[in-house]
C-alpha cells in the first residue's frame, strides 16, 4: 500500500493506493456513520459495508442534483444526524462528488472520507476536496472545495466495473501523463494492454503516480486559482460534448484532449507528433477521438463555461507532452477555429 499525505492549509487528508476496502473500520472514527452509494456499488457490496445508515441514490449523472440533495438533506434531517456524524461516500466521480458536496454543507460542514470505486475516482474525482452539483446540465455549477480525511483507492473494487466504465478512466490518467509527466506517458505507451487486463502491480504503479501527481498540485494551489487550473485539460470541450449530447465523462474528456491539443498546435506550442502520440495513446485504449455533433452548438455552451472571463476563456494548452500552459483565448478565435478543430 501506498500513502499518499494531502497538506492543505486547514487539514491533512490521507491517500490511501491499494488499500482493500474491507479494512475500512481502520479509518472511522467513533461517530455516528452515513453510508452514501448508489444502486449499483450497494448491489456488489453492500455485505462489506461498516455498520451505519445507508443512503442509496440512482446511479449516473442525473443524482448529481439539486434534488437529489434536498432529498439527502431531508433524510438527514429526519434521521437527527448531529454535527458529530461521519459521512462516508462509497461509489465513483459521482457519489464522491455529492456525497462531498452534502458532508460540506450540512450543518455548515461534517467530517467525510470516501471509499472510491472507479478508475476515475481512484485517479482523479475523489481527490482534492472538490466536490458539488450540476445545475441545468451545466457541469459542477454549485460546489464546494474541502478535503476529505481519507480516501481508499483499491484497485480491487475495479474488478466488478463494467468494461466501458473502466475504459473510461484511462482518459483521466492519459491527461495527468499529457499535462504534468511525460515519463508517465511513455510507460503507458508500452503498458496499456496490462493496463486494460487489471494487471494489479501495473494498475497500482498508475493510480500511485496519478494520485501523488494530483495531490502534489492541490497542496500548491487548493482553491484553483493556478496551477490546479491545469487539471481542466480537455475539460471545457468535454463539459459542452457532454450538455449537448450525454456522453460519458471519460468519452467527452478523451475527444476535449484532442481538441485542445489540435488547439495548442495551432498556437505554435506542441508539435504535430506529440499530437500524434496523445491520439494514438487514447486509441489504444479504446477512447474515442472524434466529436460527430455539431461544432457552432459546442461553442455556444463553451461561452458559458466557468472559466470564461470576459471576453475570453481560459484554456489547458499543451507546450509539449508533459508540460501544459494556461492561456486566454479569445471568444472571437474561438468562433473562428472552431469548426477546423472539431
Amino acid at each position: 500500500m501506498k500513502e499518499i499525505a494531502l497538506h492543505t492549509i486547514d487539514k491533512t487528508s490521507r491517500i490511501l493506493v491499494g488499500e482493500s476496502f474491507r479494512n475500512i473500520g481502520k479509518y472511522l472514527p467513533e461517530s455516528p456513520l452515513v453510508i452514501i452509494t448508489d444502486e449499483n456499488v450497494e448491489e456488489h457490496y453492500s455485505g462489506s459495508f461498516p455498520g451505519g445508515s445507508k443512503i442509496i441514490v440512482k446511479a449516473g449523472e442525473s443524482s448529481k442534483s439539486i434534488e437529489t440533495a434536498a432529498g439527502i438533506y431531508d433524510q438527514l434531517i429526519r434521521s437527527e444526524i448531529d454535527r458529530k456524524a461521519f459521512i462516508l461516500g462509497i461509489g465513483g466521480g459521482i457519489v464522491c462528488d455529492l456525497a462531498g458536496y452534502i458532508a460540506s454543507t450540512y450543518l455548515r460542514g461534517i467530517s467525510f472520507g470516501f471509499v472510491s470505486t472507479t478508475l476515475l475516482a481512484q485517479v482523479d474525482a475523489s481527490i482534492g476536496g472538490k466536490n458539488g452539483i450540476n445545475f441545468e446540465g451545466y457541469k459542477n455549477m454549485i460546489g464546494t472545495i474541502r478535503q476529505p480525511d481519507f480516501v481508499i483507492c483499491d484497485p480491487e473494487m475495479l474488478k466488478t466495473l463494467q468494461p466501458e466504465e473502466y475504459r473510461m478512466g484511462f482518459a483521466e490518467v492519459v491527461k495527468y501523463a499529457a499535462i504534468f509527466d511525460a515519463d508517465l506517458f511513455d510507460y503507458l505507451e508500452g503498458n496499456y494492454k496490462d493496463a486494460l487486463e487489471h494487471n494489479p502491480s501495473v494498475l497500482e504503479k498508475i493510480i500511485g503516480i496519478c494520485a501523488g501527481l494530483k495531490s502534489d498540485v492541490v497542496a500548491r494551489d487548493e482553491k484553483d486559482t493556478g496551477e490546479r487550473m491545469k487539471l481542466n485539460f480537455g475539460h471545457t470541450f468535454a463539459h459542452a460534448f457532454e450538455k449537448l449530447s450525454g456522453i460519458p465523462h471519460g468519452d467527452a474528456v478523451s475527444i476535449g484532449m484532442i481538441l485542445a491539443a489540435r488547439l495548442s498546435n495551432r498556437l505554435g506550442l506542441i508539435n504535430e507528433g506529440d499530437t500524434d502520440r496523445l491520439e494514438k495513446l487514447l486509441i489504444n485504449f479504446g477512447l474515442p477521438v472524434k466529436w460527430d455533433g455539431s461544432c457552432s452548438e459546442v461553442f455556444e455552451v463553451m461561452k458559458r463555461d466557468k472559466k470564461r472571463d470576459g471576453s475570453s476563456l481560459g484554456l489547458i494548452l499543451l507546450e509539449t507532452i508533459g508540460n501544459a500552459v494556461v492561456r486566454n483565448v479569445s471568444l472571437t478565435d474561438m468562433k473562428t477555429w472552431i469548426d477546423d478543430l472539431c
